[in-house]
């Protein structure tokens, strides 16, 4: 894929992650992904994104930046959400809270093969 195919398709990504249409996650992730050092597959991914679903029920991803340079996607991605109980280790108990999560992807066969996250979990701490 060039970049901009490769930019559109993650823009779909993102909107099948937001619609929570879990049955199309394959059209966009990889079978044998992997989380960073993990391979998790494509049934652990799903179940991941399920989980932070279940956990922040108004949960968006929402793309601040993207860049593009194949086969590598980078995005920072904001979220500003209600976690129902505790998000990374910290009682957050319902109250609203804003944080990034810097992502780089590498896509294979036209799947996300790779995934690597940093999350700006101190935001989320400064907020509390």
């Amino acid at each position: 894929m060039d970049r901009d195919a490769l930019a559109a398709f993650y823009r779909g990504y993102i909107a099948c992650l937001n619609a929570r249409d879990w049955d199309r996650l394959g059209d966009f992730v990889a079978g044998k992904v992997r989380y960073g050092d993990e391979a998790i597959g494509l049934a652990g991914y799903r179940a991941m994104l399920e989980g932070d679903v279940a956990a922040i029920p108004d949960l968006r991803f929402r793309i601040a930046l993207l860049a593009v340079d194949p086969p590598w996607i980078a995005v920072r991605l904001d979220f500003d959400c209600t976690p129902a109980g505790a998000l990374f280790g910290l009682d957050v108990d319902g109250r609203r809270v804003a944080f990034s999560e810097n992502v780089f992807y590498r896509v294979e066969g036209g799947r996300i093969a790779e995934v690597l996250s940093v999350i700006d979990k101190a935001a989320v701490a400064a907020q509390l």
